[in-house]
């Protein structure tokens, strides 16, 4: 047998000090609980998914995760920023980051405003609410689905900082509809986000399987699968029911709000609502051009290029691919945001060096929340920020402006 020789220089072996074992050992911080580490550890999007995954019932994280169909728009979305490659540019004085945009005549320190979730309070007791307070500490708007657990007063008095957005879905009864934005205005939101690519209601397969109906109650298989996350029915049966705060209907399949959904809206509606709404209206569900010049030339503020997440029509074109036609179509100043796909900050840059002026989150926020409630949220928008940041300098783009076409190859 051949002993090794050792290697010379490297000193002679010796009993450690525990001092020096006990350097080697990270140990929690003192008063942190365990939620706080996990939300600590978790490096992506994708680390905070699956915490969500282990923290919420089967179904409400399948109604999130979701799509429609065998969701292959969910898959696509996500694949075209994957599938995005950029040339980085080199010798870039990159040591001062600055990713604050100016939008709709604004400066937000990101890029990106925290989009609609109905029913968000479905996947965490802390809810729109503890969404609302996590973007307001970003410094980013936070919009309130039409289909929100919470009332816009509530958001307003719980989340009084942070700048408040309110989506609309047009109801075939237009008077309630218009009530419904009285309230938004004397709350104070600023921005009315007209969604209009919810005609009729998406086939979400998961949500078929499940059983799941809104309000949320699920057949007495699904309850086994619930009850083993005992905290979501703990939480569930305590707080106030899980309803939709501004409409109050029978329980139903998500397919049943056709019965509310205006089908037949046009641009006249847009028209209408302009008479309505006195401050910004932003159009979301676009990724026509031509549906894109038209409702710039009927005069919204800006359009948000989108396909629902994948959640609507099964074989949409994927936003990231749809962007680039509908900003040469647009001219190159109209206010142009991206929704659906958006899992890093990296996502972000490709999609304003494509295009976009800013970019709206779903999922990605709906994860933290999922995980870890308001802290989870915060979190969510942390990773995303760094994340865009880190991707900024290493590009050698020293602001937002200098996300420019030229950074991503052809």
């Amino acid at each position: 047998m051949v002993t090794p020789k050792a290697t010379p220089g490297i000193g002679r072996r010796r009993i450690p000090a525990p001092r020096q074992v006990a350097s080697l050992i990270q140990f929690p911080k003192p008063g942190q609980s365990g939620l706080e580490r996990r939300l600590a550890r978790a490096a992506s999007i994708a680390d905070l998914r699956d915490l969500a995954r282990r923290a919420a019932p089967g179904p409400i994280f399948d109604y999130v995760d979701g799509g429609a169909g065998d969701e292959t728009a969910v898959r696509r979305n996500v694949d075209a920023f994957r599938a995005a490659r950029f040339i980085p540019r080199t010798l870039r004085d990159v040591s001062v980051i600055d990713p604050s945009v100016e939008l709709l005549g604004q400066r937000y320190p990101l890029p990106l405003v925290l989009g609609p979730i109905g029913l968000a309070r479905s996947a965490h007791a802390d809810g729109e609410i503890g969404s609302a307070r996590a973007a307001g500490r970003a410094g980013v708007p936070y919009t309130l689905s039409t289909m929100a657990a919470e009332p816009p007063e509530k958001i307003a008095e719980f989340a009084p900082d942070t700048e408040r957005w309110f989506q609309l879905y047009l109801w075939k009864d237009h008077d309630a509809s218009a009530a419904l934005l009285d309230r938004a205005k004397a709350a104070g939101f600023t921005t009315l986000v007209f969604t209009v690519d919810v005609a009729v209601a998406g086939d979400r397969h998961r949500d078929v399987r499940n059983g799941l109906t809104f309000p949320p109650s699920v057949p007495l298989r699904t309850a086994m699968r619930i009850a083993t996350r005992p905290r979501w029915w703990f939480d569930a049966i305590t707080r106030d029911p899980l309803t939709f705060a501004a409409i109050q209907r029978d329980k139903e399949d998500f397919a049943g709000m056709n019965r509310v959904l205006d089908a037949a809206a046009t641009f006249e509606d847009l028209e209408w609502l302009r008479g309505e709404w006195p401050g910004r209206i932003i159009v979301k569900g676009v990724v026509s051009p031509a549906d894109a010049v038209a409702i710039r030339d009927a005069g919204a503020d800006g359009i948000i290029v989108s396909n629902h997440g994948g959640r609507q029509l099964e074989q949409a074109i994927a936003t990231l691919d749809a962007l680039p036609a509908v900003r040469a179509a647009v001219g190159p100043d109209y206010p142009l945001l991206l929704d659906s796909g958006i899992r890093t900050g990296g996502d972000i840059a490709v999609a304003l060096a494509a295009g976009a002026d800013a970019v709206m989150i779903g999922r990605a926020y709906m994860y933290g929340l999922m995980a870890g409630g308001e802290a989870g949220a915060d979190r969510a928008l942390q990773l995303l920020a760094d994340g865009l940041r880190n991707t900024m300098a290493l590009l050698g783009a020293r602001t937002i402006d200098e996300l420019t076409p030229d950074l991503l190859a052809p």
